[in-house]
């Protein structure tokens, strides 16, 4: 095909697939990051051991539930809301929302960090981890902080642009993981100092390690929210520029935007908090079972430990990836259905499932087959139990990535409540799946993978539902489903084939499974685009999406 037609196809699909470029830009962002944050918590854990990574999770678990209430759901809202006013052609309203919500956020940032910080006691008791009380509250200032930094990029996402969010995810973790690792070794050394002193060595020493890595986390969202602020600055004058050309005359009062600004919040916070409190359940219940059930406090500190710091780490490194598409089409499908775009509206919400399966298919596979030398490379543990957790969770990457869109596509058709009750159901029906995985099967921490398994796979199940209901959206399986699925099969046998070969040769951990990696990635997108899992349409939808035609041409692919 000639460039001109290459050129011809681009602006055919730009309306409902250039969404997907920029949330690519954001997932490609997602995926450095958290590539970062795997290489900083290989020497955080050696420093830190299983016991402090149960502290750290047990601190980020709560400190997560507190940012989910107080500020995590902004982004989305100010994204969606500036979105629908810029549509409408109301640019100065736009601002008015971003400057609204940025009152919101200073208020909502500081009520959660000063309520961690003077009850982290009560926190940390609750969840049957006391020593996790000291990297909760270093954790709290931060709270105030990614509450200012989420405002400022839901406003750039709902102006179409990901790339000052996508470029400060990757400034904040590289600070986080220079700082988490310094950090962690000297507090890590003081602690040791402390509990010689007090007869409790080991707990503090981990609790303190705990507290320097998390450190790294506030050090990391002070550097983010001094780049998107620079950039916000300086975009600031264009904006202004912008406003006056407008021809919109009306004005929304404050007041106004801050009601909407609340119930268009309030959903989304329930159904993120409900979504989320899955792992707060998750942890409550397990460690108050395997109490009950005799495990000693070091065996249970391991179990944890391993899945907060091991197991949950890598399955979240793609689920981030439909997170980032959750950033980008929010704001898209929110434009087109405020448009009564109907047409639209289901397009881009089968391009977004289509592209967040392409990528959880294979991740999901690539992490079953790799799984004991994937944790030998990132965290030197060759132990059955950290592989056999990965193998048997692997499947939750393809349920959570596809119940995270979801929930963004119907936010972003104004259908609000429907993750909220989603989410509560799904959310019982966990409970009752891992207290009957303890107490009848004895699973100890493999049923908490289970029951996070089927909690993902019931809200995809209830959220498609409805999508096809409000949307009379008709799920295409083949190209979708099918196909992905086959084609990582495939991929699966070639990377373990690589893996044991080279493996078997050079008996090298770490060249077997990068080459494996980088083998199994090109086998990949070969088979989806000889299969018509990828046409020529959807790669032009990926950043340097003409250079990955290029090569496929070359390749005789195409």
């Amino acid at each position: 095909m000639s460039q001109k037609k290459i050129s011809s196809v681009e602006k055919q699909k730009n309306s409902n697939t250039g969404f997907l470029v920029q949330g690519s830009i954001l997932a490609i962002a997602s995926i450095i990051s958290r590539i970062i944050g795997l290489l900083y918590r290989s020497p955080l854990t050696a420093i830190i051991g299983d016991r402090g990574n149960d502290y750290y999770s047990t601190a980020f678990e709560i400190y997560s539930l507190l940012l989910l209430i107080s500020s995590c759901s902004l982004p989305l809202a100010v994204s969606k809301m500036v979105s629908a006013k810029v549509s409408q052609g109301k640019v100065k309203d736009a601002y008015r929302v971003f400057k609204c919500a940025l009152g919101f956020a200073v208020c909502s940032g500081l009520a959660a960090g000063l309520s961690v910080y003077f009850f982290a006691d009560f926190f940390a008791n609750l969840l049957k981890t006391p020593f996790s009380i000291y990297a909760l509250r270093v954790l709290a200032p931060t709270l105030f902080i990614v509450a200012i930094l989420g405002v400022i990029r839901g406003f750039f996402q709902g102006l179409g642009t990901m790339m000052p969010s996508a470029i400060s995810q990757i400034v904040e973790q590289i600070i986080n993981a220079i700082v988490s690792v310094v950090a962690a070794y000297f507090l890590f050394q003081r602690g040791m100092t402390l509990g010689a002193v007090l007869g409790n060595q080991e707990d503090y020493s981990a609790a303190f390690g705990a507290a320097g890595g998390t450190l790294g986390t506030g050090a990391g969202a002070v550097a983010g929210l001094l780049f998107v602020a620079f950039v916000f600055f300086v975009y600031r004058p264009v904006f202004k520029r912008r406003i006056r050309r407008s021809k919109a005359t009306s004005q929304e009062s404050y007041a106004s935007i801050l009601r909407v600004l609340i119930l268009t919040v309030i959903p989304v916070l329930l159904s993120t908090t409900l979504y989320n409190l899955s792992a707060i359940v998750d942890q409550g219940l397990f460690k108050n079972i395997a109490t009950i059930q005799g495990y000693t406090a070091d065996q249970i500190h391991t179990f944890w430990g391993v899945f907060g710091g091991k197991y949950r780490v890598l399955v979240n490194v793609p689920i981030s990836i439909a997170a980032a598409v959750v950033s980008a089409s929010v704001p898209a499908i929110t434009a087109s259905y405020a448009n009564k775009d109907h047409e639209s509206v289901v397009q881009k919400t089968g391009n977004a499932i289509h592209f967040s399966m392409v990528i959880a298919f294979p991740c999901a596979v690539g992490l079953g087959v790799l799984a004991s030398p994937v944790m030998q490379l990132l965290f030197q543990d060759s132990s059955p139990l950290t592989a056999q957790m990965l193998q048997i969770g692997v499947i939750s990457v393809v349920f959570y990535s596809l119940s995270t869109l979801s929930n963004g596509i119907l936010q972003g058709i104004n259908r609000m409540r429907v993750p909220v009750i989603n989410a509560a159901i799904s959310l019982v029906l966990q409970a009752l799946l891992l207290v009957l995985l303890m107490f009848a099967f004895r699973l100890n921490i493999f049923a908490v993978i289970w029951a996070n398994t089927f909690f993902a796979a019931i809200m995809c199940f209830l959220n498609h539902y409805r999508i096809h209901k409000e949307l009379h959206y008709k799920q295409e399986w083949k190209k979708t489903f099918l196909i992905p699925a086959v084609c990582s099969v495939i991929m699966g046998v070639v990377v373990y084939l690589i893996y044991f070969l080279t493996h078997l040769i050079l008996r090298s951990n770490t060249i077997s499974t990068i080459l494996a990696i980088f083998v199994g990635g090109f086998a990949y997108f070969v088979l989806m685009i000889v299969s018509k899992g990828m046409t020529e349409e959807d790669l032009l939808a990926f950043p340097g999406g003409r250079t990955l035609i290029t090569f496929a041409r070359q390749m005789r692919l195409l």
